[in-house]
């Protein structure tokens, strides 16, 4: 058996590749049994050996949100996060699953427990490219889902909001309706604020999903 003490970050993430490429059925639950079982494998590795052989396995294997798993799920590691390891582990998010795994795994919770800065994320919901302004709204989710640790955050999530409230972009759409439905628990007075503020150029998706948030505690009313 491969171990953190007795193989390199390169040979651990060769043998964790193998074990995912030889899965009869590829689906989340078993995907995920093998990120557990190296989880536990590398509990008691240095912070800078598990981040490398995160490193291996997204930049090597392509096994993205298995890499940012691991790293979340060792406290040193997760830890040790800062913004330019950050962004590396970001490059290649490209799609909607990749985006939110990233944000909602890695870049959201390392923001909620401040080990990144607020300027990142602006910089993020400037950026040229649609997938970083969605991970830079979905970012803020951490801040407000009390299940995963959120405690709510009026002025980070609505800063990110403002910067793109007039992007018209669908992602980004849907990331802004999912970051102000998320507030709601929290401050809905913040938000129904927001919605009067930049009604003139909020996409109608945002105006519709969170208002029946608000309204009904429902992101869409079912249809009879």
């Amino acid at each position: 058996m491969n171990s953190w003490d007795t193989s390199s970050p390169a040979e651990l993430s060769s043998a964790f590749d193998a074990e995912h490429k030889a899965l009869d059925v590829h689906k989340t639950d078993s995907e995920r049994a093998i990120v557990r079982k190296y989880s536990r494998l590398v509990s008691r590795a240095p912070a800078k050996y598990v981040l490398d052989f995160a490193r291996q396995l997204l930049t090597t294997h392509g096994l993205r949100w298995q890499a940012y798993e691991l790293i979340a799920e060792h406290p040193a590691a997760f830890q040790s996060i800062h913004a330019d390891e950050l962004e590396e582990f970001g490059q290649g998010i490209n799609n909607w699953w990749s985006t939110d795994a990233f944000a909602r795994t890695l870049s959201g919770p390392a923001w909620r427990d401040g080990l990144v800065s607020d300027e990142l994320f602006a910089g993020w919901a400037s950026s040229s490219d649609l997938w970083w302004r969605r991970a830079a709204l979905v970012s803020t989710v951490a801040f407000n889902v009390r299940s995963r640790g959120g405690k709510g955050n009026t002025l980070r999530t609505l800063t990110i909001c403002q910067m793109l409230a007039s992007d018209h972009e669908d992602m980004v759409v849907k990331g802004l309706s999912w970051a102000l439905r998320e507030l709601v628990y929290f401050d809905r007075q913040a938000v129904e604020g927001f919605l009067q503020e930049f009604d003139e150029i909020l996409a109608g998706r945002v105006k519709r999903e969170v208002g029946s948030k608000l309204r009904t505690g429902l992101k869409n009313l079912k249809k009879k």
